[in-house]
């Protein structure tokens, strides 16, 4: 294995060494272990797409990392921002950043919910670079970035038809429905989530119902509902948390 090559946060600025005792720490328990920053792997920048690496970012990490300029709320990963905040203060630079993101999209750590083979290697790279631009970055993003990702989320309600309650998932992949409120009269009522994206969703009522997780497709179940108010929220683990729900008025 090579020695760790120092990195460098600005031209002229000072070296920093990846495994400092101010940066290795964090890395450690967040992210990678000793094998990828022993490595000192870094990714030239050359040829990365941000806007597609944000794209990518919402759509294939966001459901379980938080990362503050890409209005991604995922709990069951480690928060982006926080994890890098400490070393990017410490001198660890950004380019350090973009490589241990793209080592860990390309070899996640043996057992670890971090999904194989998430993108391809062009995706990672994207991905890491977008990653390394803004991560504790603070603020929004500009430019195309600042348009590279729409939210579907509508302000107005779903509404029942012929007994039927559409309550579609976000198509690009963000943790929230499309529609926050729903309206439906009282009765027999059949509740359909489309998914089309790849990150899993489902969509429960308590005491109601409980769909089948699904990507790509779409799930639902059907009960009988007495007017009041309930909510519905997806199950998969940190998406309601990260604000995955609604609220259903039956009259």
């Amino acid at each position: 294995m090579s020695r760790p090559r120092p990195v460098n946060p600005a031209p002229g600025g000072p070296s920093v060494n990846p495994l400092s005792r101010t940066v290795r720490p964090l890395l450690l328990g967040t992210l990678l272990g000793g094998a990828l920053l022993a490595s000192g792997c870094s990714v030239n920048n050359n040829g990365d797409d941000q806007v597609a690496g944000k794209q990518l970012f919402v759509s294939k990490c966001g459901s379980c990392h938080i990362l503050g300029r890409a209005d991604t709320k995922g709990v069951t990963g480690p928060n982006l921002d926080e994890a890098f905040k400490r070393p990017l203060k410490d001198g660890f630079g950004r380019d350090g950043v973009r490589g241990v993101v793209y080592q860990q999209i390309k070899h996640p750590q043996i057992g670890s919910v971090m999904p194989r083979d998430l993108v391809d290697d062009e995706g990672a790279r994207d991905i890491a670079s977008y990653v390394a631009a803004v991560a504790a970055a603070g603020g929004k993003d500009g430019g195309a970035l600042a348009t590279a990702v729409k939210s579907s989320a509508s302000d107005k309600p779903a509404v029942a038809e012929n007994g039927v309650l559409t309550i579609p998932a976000d198509p690009g992949g963000q943790l929230l429905y499309v529609n926050a409120t729903a309206q439906a009269p009282a009765g027999s009522l059949e509740v359909k989530m489309p998914n089309e994206s790849s990150v899993p969703h489902d969509i429960v009522i308590d005491g109601k119902g409980e769909s089948q997780q699904v990507t790509g497709g779409e799930a639902g179940f059907t009960a009988d509902f007495a007017p009041g108010k309930y909510t519905y929220y997806c199950s998969v683990p940190g998406h309601r948390q990260a604000g995955m729900e609604g609220t259903l008025t039956v009259q």
